[in-house]
């Protein structure tokens, strides 16, 4: 997975600005230019009593790298996210495959609602990667197949399977990351558990640490609170 951050405009002094129109108006700007750690109780208090707006007013892009299985959980955020991925029907997809390497627990043990991940055996290892790749390879050779005979790429890429790499630009503001990553990361700073599917969690993990760089203050402050978005 790659995550990239390739626009943002967002920092700290947003959320102060944005918070403090309600008592000083127009003055609200003069925050703009202030040191936003002289005000870190104030956004402390705010993600605290959970005001949530003064953490919409800033804007992130990134662009992700992963498979299709995860730009499907992805897509379920939609407030305060928007989206655009490669098309297939508009470009030949190229042959870049999703195998989970020897950290990926591959055993899920217990039911529904209480289940675990456990590492898998040697043999489940190479079972998983055998299989993968020789499905892989049959599947995008029946693409470039149909490809080769005229058939359309919109029709030729149903063949494809969801481990295949796509990309995507995403745009979100820090309130939407937030109650993304409440979500889909587990933290040991967390009150309320999680229980995402770790190729998601890796791309969370990356948004996060680019997030974390703009914004110091407002991350402290949601790893103080429990990780609950505001």
């Amino acid at each position: 997975m790659t995550v990239d951050l390739v626009k943002h405009t967002a920092g700290d002094s947003d959320v102060l600005w944005a918070a403090r129109v309600s008592t000083a108006g127009e003055q609200s700007l003069a925050e703009m230019s202030k040191d936003p750690e002289r005000s870190k109780g104030l956004i402390n208090f705010l993600m605290r009593d959970r005001h949530g707006s003064p953490f919409e007013h800033n804007s992130m892009t990134f662009l992700i790298s992963a498979p299709i299985f995860v730009f499907r959980e992805f897509m379920r955020h939609r407030v305060g996210w928007s989206y655009n991925e490669e098309s297939g029907r508009y470009r030949e997809l190229q042959p870049v495959f999703y195998v989970p390497d020897s950290s990926r627990k591959l055993v899920q043990e217990g039911r529904p609602g209480k289940y675990v991940f456990v590492d898998g055996t040697q043999e489940q290892q190479d079972l998983t990667e055998r299989a993968m790749t020789e499905s892989y390879r049959r599947s995008y050779e029946a693409y470039q197949e149909m490809l080769a005979a005229g058939v359309a790429r919109e029709v030729a890429r149903a063949v494809l399977p969801v481990g295949l790499y796509s990309s995507m630009y995403a745009t979100c503001n820090a309130r939407s990351l937030m109650h993304f990553l409440g979500l889909r990361t587990q933290h040991e700073a967390a009150t309320v558990p999680s229980f995402p599917q770790r190729e998601i969690e890796m791309v969370g993990e990356k948004m996060e640490e680019q997030w974390a760089r703009l914004m110091p203050l407002t991350h402290a402050a949601f790893n103080n609170n429990g990780r609950v978005a505001p």
